[in-house]
């Protein structure tokens, strides 16, 4: 069993693992009509790399190092509010990623990240019990910490690649945001990808909000 403090090491990721893509077309309304790039067919509309986007935008979305390090940069006060933890049932299209099947829960942990008191950033991390109970062991004790810190500064941590998707209000995450933060946007930005511990994989999607862009 994976002691709680190998969250914490201090050293940064050295180490990125790509994942296969296929080709697809895909029509993103508010957008031409272009080819772009699905991560599999288990995972539609979740893409290995985003469509033309505005600057202010894409800068956040496909920056590859730490959010959080990224963010405490921009502001005066960073801070990490704790929505729900927990056992939940993961979206659909999270379960495959994390190793879930049937009716199995999974500690679910959604966030905001708050730069100047103002919300920016929904995060929502997904594993399954037997990695809670093992290599994750130290996420129940994070309370408003973040997440990131712990995740970039663990050199043992592999990251895979990032996957991108333009968030609908009808689709779960967005639904979840709803629950605590109203939104009047017809459409949110969002990535993920996978982190392996020990080969145990956490899952962390970020929902970027329009608060994002000015910074």
């Amino acid at each position: 069993m994976q002691r709680a403090t190998g969250l914490y090491n201090r050293s940064p990721i050295t180490t990125w693992h790509a994942t296969r893509s296929r080709r697809q077309l895909w029509h993103n309304a508010g957008f031409p009509q272009q080819r772009l790039h699905t991560v599999s067919d288990t995972q539609r509309g979740w893409l290995s790399r985003p469509p033309a986007l505005p600057r202010s935008l894409r800068r956040w979305l496909c920056d590859r190092g730490s959010l959080t390090r990224r963010l405490k940069a921009r502001c005066t006060r960073f801070s990490v509010t704790p929505l729900t933890t927990g056992l939940a049932r993961a979206n659909f299209d999270e379960m495959v990623l994390v190793g879930l099947s049937g009716r199995q829960l999974a500690y679910v942990r959604d966030v905001t990240l708050r730069c100047d008191d103002q919300v920016v950033v929904f995060a929502h991390s997904v594993l399954t019990r037997k990695s809670l109970r093992s290599a994750w062991n130290g996420i129940t004790r994070l309370g408003s910490r973040p997440l990131g810190e712990a995740l970039f500064n663990n050199p043992r941590i592999r990251r895979q690649a990032l996957a991108y998707r333009k968030l609908r209000p009808h689709h779960p995450l967005f639904r979840r945001i709803n629950l605590h933060l109203p939104q009047t946007e017809r459409c949110l930005w969002a990535r993920r990808s996978v982190f392996c511990l020990a080969g145990h994989p956490l899952l962390v999607t970020e929902v970027f909000l329009p608060s994002i862009t000015p910074l």
